[in-house]
């Protein structure tokens, strides 16, 4: 009896688990604080991310990080 309990809420939290990861909170698009969206409006913007040699998208460190004095 015990052993088939903790096999159904092993099961259950399993399952609570998988279903919790359904869409992103926030999406792509949106800004990521208000300092990049007065970036935006002043036409300087930058990047959130890049593609890498393998294709694959990495966040723009390098160019998010690079002081604005240099772009």
């Amino acid at each position: 009896m015990f052993k088939r309990t903790l096999i159904f809420a092993a099961v259950l939290g399993t399952l609570t688990l998988l279903g919790g990861c359904e869409k992103a909170l926030f999406p792509e698009t949106a800004q990521r604080t208000p300092y990049d969206r007065y970036q935006m409006l002043r036409g300087q913007g930058r990047v959130a991310t890049e593609t890498d040699v393998y294709g694959n998208d990495e966040p723009a460190l390098r160019d998010r990080l690079r002081p604005l004095s240099e772009q």
